[in-house]
């Protein structure tokens, strides 16, 4: 498992939790400095994760969550 292959499977298994990321803390927690490029490589993997623009300190960044499939909970 290379470094981006172990960064994406850290970030999922986050998200997965429950948990929600923004860059910041992507970089403080797992050493990522590039969230946007793993957010797309987990789509691709056919994860649902939805973005959303908060405001943090002043700033406007993206904040990522798995998005719950109501289908998958009814099974």
């Amino acid at each position: 498992m290379n470094e981006l292959e172990s960064q994406s499977y850290q970030i999922r298994e986050y998200l997965l939790q429950g948990n929600t990321i923004t860059a910041l803390e992507a970089l403080k927690l797992f050493g990522c400095f590039r969230l946007s490029g793993r957010i797309y490589d987990l789509r691709k993997e056919g994860i649902n994760i939805s973005s959303t623009i908060v405001k943090i300190n002043g700033k406007s960044v993206a904040e990522y969550s798995i998005v719950n499939d109501p289908i998958e909970q009814e099974v």
